[in-house]
This record gives C-alpha cells, structure tokens and sequence, in this order.
C-alpha cells in the first residue's frame, strides 16, 4: 500500500514560467512556497519566448502611447484602466527583472563599453514605437533560466518537478462553511501517486491551452489545466473564444512547433505568395506590421485560395550579418532543417498560440474563489482584450505576479493553515488497459477544433464543435471515473473542458471582432463586451 504524502505551504504556486517564478521569489523572503511543474521546470511557454518584453524606455515614447496602441490591438474589447495599470507598471518589472540578472541587448558603442548604454529596442507588429527589450531572439530564455537559478537557490522555495495538478481542494467540495481553497491533489509522475498539498494561498500560473488545437507553436504543457480546475471549483472565465494564432511558425516536417518571431517583421522582413509576390499591403495599410489576427487571417486566406501549403517569410533583402546578429537561434535553427535564412525564403504556417482569455481575476490577480490567484497567460485580466499586442505577455506575468505577490503577502497573517485533508481515494479505480482510447479522443479533439473553432468560423461549424465535444466529455469523464489517473488522462480531461469554454464563447459572440472570425457574422456590434461564463455551483 502506498503511503499517504501531504506537503504543507504558505502559497502553492502550480506553473514554473515568468508569472510563477516572479510571483515564487517575491513571496519567498517572508513565507514557504511550494513551486509546482508539470515537467522540467524550464519546460513552459516563457522558454520559447521569442520577441521580448513590452515597456516604455525610449525618451521619444510614452506610457500614454503603450497604451494607446495596445486598445487598438485589442479592438475595442481591452479594460483601460487594467492597460493602464500594466503599462504604468512595465518598467519597474523590467528593472527588477535586470536586478536578477536578465540581460537584455544594448545598443554598440563606438569604444564598445556598453555599461552605460541604452538598451537595444526593437518593434513588433501594432507597436507605433521601438519598446521591446529583448535578448537576441531568445528572450524567454533569458528570463526563465535566470529566475529558475534564484528560485532553486532560495532556501524558502521547494521545487517539485514532474508533478501535475488535478483538481484544487476548497471548503465548499468538503462542505465546509464559506467558499475558499484549502490545497490541490497533486500527481507525481515519478512515482505515480496522487499527493496532498495544503496552502494558504493558491495560485494557479499554468499557462494557456492552445495544445487544444491540432497545429500549435506552444511546448506540450499547454493544455489548460488551470483554466479546467479554476472553472470547475467555480470561477468564472471570460473571453475564450480570442485564441491567437501566430501567422509565422516553420513549415517543415521535422520542426514541430519552432516559432518565427513577430521581430523578424519588426526588422523588415515580408510574407511572399509562392510566387514570390507579397500580399500583405492588400489586406492592411500596415502591411507585415498589422496585427496578428491580420496577418493570421491573410496568410490563411491565401493558402486556401491558392490551395498552398504555406507562404513564405523573405528577409533575405537585409544584410546578412545584421539577420544573423539579430536572429542568431532562428539562423541556426533553420540552418539544421536545410534552410539559410539569409538566402532562402522561409516556408510559414499560422498555428495557435496564445490564449487571450481565462480565469477572470481583478488587478491583484485573485480570483472569485478566496485564497485563490490566477497570473499570466492563464487569467484574464482584460489587458489583451480581442487580441494580444505582441511582447505583453511576458509584461503581463511580470506585472500582474508582483501585483499578486503584495496582495497576498499583506493577508498572510490573517490566514490560517488549513487543517488536516482527506486524502485522494483511489480504492474504487483500476489501471487502464485501453490507453488507445486516451489517444484516439486526443486526436479527434485536436482535429475538430483545428477545422470547426480555428481561424475562421462559422455557426455551423461551432454547433458541430459542441456536439462532438459534448460526447467526448462524457466518454472520458466515464474513463476517469474507473481508472487510475495518468498524464495523458489528466490533460486530456482538462483540453476537453477548455474546448467546451472555447465553443461557448464563440458561439455567443454574434460578431467578428479581433481573433475571433465567423463568417455567418461578419459585422462589428456598436458596444461589444466580454464574453463571461459563469458555471454551475
């Protein structure tokens, strides 16, 4: 018989990405934390951050302009006072994160000491000036493997890799008075058992879902497990159907997921038809630097149209060492698959990549259930609104997890620990020997949102999207219920939940508007509003 573990903490934190760590380290100095990843801690999004960070340092920008391009990206659905608030904050985040020890790029000196330079600032799609700090095309990087060594180093943060959260434990699933969390049951896949953990404070920085989607540019975690547990413990999500498609990953048989940074725009580049004609000044005035739900939508109207399987990113017009200086991880990356992008065009698809929506939380990041924060990719705060200005995501972990972290450590004292929870029962589940069956919903889920809730939409194709999701909920639900649980199990239980909230929210949006696209309803409605799921207690 296995023996029963329950960890105990001050503030769980489930994800290990910049909102997690940053939201880690700030606590750690007055308080116990428990840091949970579901893999390798650098495994998450903020590892494969390409482009950089959003935040005003040029002497000729303005906080006011940040702002103002980041509602125009977020076509009229953005919370202003919520841009404002991130915006006013970027720039004390990125101080802090320079304290760490992130290195962002500086500009060349004539006598080659860059002590004292100005940090290089490059421009992203949306962005009307150079704001983004950026470490070569590998930003992500930078800030997961620098903030990953404090936190390993801190002697008040225990990491506790390869563990997935199953569901969060609150007083209200023990019918206990008020409605708050108390804990999480918690898998080890080393081991594989179910543990306890018991926090005063949970937060929950998972990251998004876009491996709901047959074609994604995110790592394999993102399968919207926080979104899942928050919804099913009763918090409100919001905004689920603005899924951003990134216009530009790598089309190659053997490059899974490789990511073409939006700065390869920002630094001149232009998308081409096979034929080498470009097609972007035809849909937008802005041209290669419109924002991604533009370019996502041309690219994936001229590849049907033509019936092509991609287009192509050309930035061979540009020196070539001034591509290879700026861009070095892609040059490489590239180079191994046959293709020098110094010569040679490259062959590009969109894919699915960042989650504008989630678990609805107020400017601390706390959510409708008490105890319980939500930070980065997995909250919606209302700072992206329809689509994301590009390089304010990584902002947004940064800022609203220093936000989080004041906000939790002046209620501290006033928490208690909860006392002893039950522990997980499995004395009436199996184990599974029908792990094809895991597989084929997997695929199918994947395959039907790709075709029905993508790029583009319609009526039709969402209320075929809801009926097979609404069998494929009851199927693995049955499944979960008579075996023991598994990684596979665990995400796919959580990517079925999320496509549920994703075709719900399509569905009521009567309009186009930002990512999301439905050709059965084309126009702009004059006073659109969040689209806000409030689920069953």
């Amino acid at each position: 018989m296995k023996q029963v573990v329950e960890h105990q903490s001050d503030i769980l934190v489930i994800g290990s990405g910049a909102a997690g760590l940053t939201l880690a380290l700030h606590l750690a100095e007055k308080s116990q934390v428990i840091l949970l990843s579901k893999g390798p801690l650098s495994e998450g999004s903020t590892y494969y951050a390409q482009g950089g960070i959003a935040s005003v340092f040029d002497e000729d920008d303005t906080v006011e302009s940040h702002v103002a391009d980041t509602l125009v990206a977020g076509a009229g659905l953005c919370d202003e006072p919520v841009v404002k608030f991130t915006a006013e904050n970027a720039k004390a985040s990125m101080e802090w994160l320079i304290q760490c020890g992130v290195a962002f790029d500086k500009e060349e000196t004539s006598d080659g000491d860059t002590a004292n330079a100005p940090y290089h600032l490059t421009r992203e799609g949306g962005h009307s000036h150079r704001r983004i700090l950026h470490a070569a095309d590998a930003t992500g990087k930078e800030v997961q493997v620098t903030l990953q060594d404090r936190a390993r180093q801190h002697p008040n943060i225990l990491v506790l890799e390869r563990y997935n959260a199953i569901d969060l434990i609150t007083s209200r699933k023990l019918n206990l008075s008020g409605n708050r969390v108390l804990g999480a049951y918690v898998w080890n896949r080393d081991v594989e058992q179910v543990e306890t953990v018991k926090a005063r404070f949970v937060a929950i920085a998972t990251g998004g879902s876009s491996k709901v989607y047959q074609y994604t540019s995110n790592p394999d975690i993102a399968s919207g497990d926080g979104i899942a547990m928050a919804w099913r413990s009763g918090c409100r999500v919001a905004n689920m159907e603005f899924n951003q498609f990134h216009p530009t990953c790598l089309y190659h048989a053997d490059a899974r997921n490789f990511l073409l940074t939006e700065a390869l725009r920002g630094e001149g580049a232009y998308l081409r038809r096979p034929d080498g004609t470009r097609f972007m000044p035809e849909f937008d005035d802005r041209a290669e630097l419109a924002p991604r739900d533009i370019v996502a939508r041309a690219i994936d109207y001229e590849m049907k149209r033509l019936g092509s399987d991609c287009v192509y990113l050309d930035i061979t017009h540009k020196p070539a060492d001034f591509v290879i200086k700026h861009f070095p991880t892609i040059y490489k990356r590239c180079l191994e698959f046959g293709i020098d992008i110094t010569t040679d065009p490259i062959p590009v698809v969109p894919a699915a990549h960042y989650t504008c929506g989630g678990v609805m939380t107020d400017l601390h990041g706390q959510t409708d259930l008490n105890g319980l924060y939500a930070i980065g990719e997995v909250a919606y705060t209302g700072l992206h609104g329809a689509n994301r200005l590009a390089s304010n995501s990584l902002l947004e972990c940064l800022v609203f997890a220093r936000a989080a972290g004041e906000d939790i450590a002046g209620l501290l004292h006033k928490i208690p620990m909860p006392g002893q929870l039950p522990a997980w029962d499995e004395s009436k589940v199996s184990n599974s020997d029908e792990e094809v069956v895991i597989a084929h919903n997997w695929h199918e889920l994947r395959l039907f949102m790709w075709d029905y809730v993508g790029i583009v939409r319609s009526d039709k194709r969402l209320e075929r999207a809801l009926r097979r999701c609404a069998m494929l909920q009851q199927e693995i639900q049955e499944y979960y219920s008579n075996f023991r649980v598994s990684n596979n199990l665990l995400e796919l239980r959580n990517l079925v939940q999320v496509a549920e909230l994703i075709i719900r929210s399509a569905m009521e949006r009567k309009e186009s508007r930002g990512l999301h696209y439905n050709i059965d309803h084309p126009q702009l409605l004059d006073n659109p509003t969040p689209t806000i799921l409030q689920p069953d207690r």
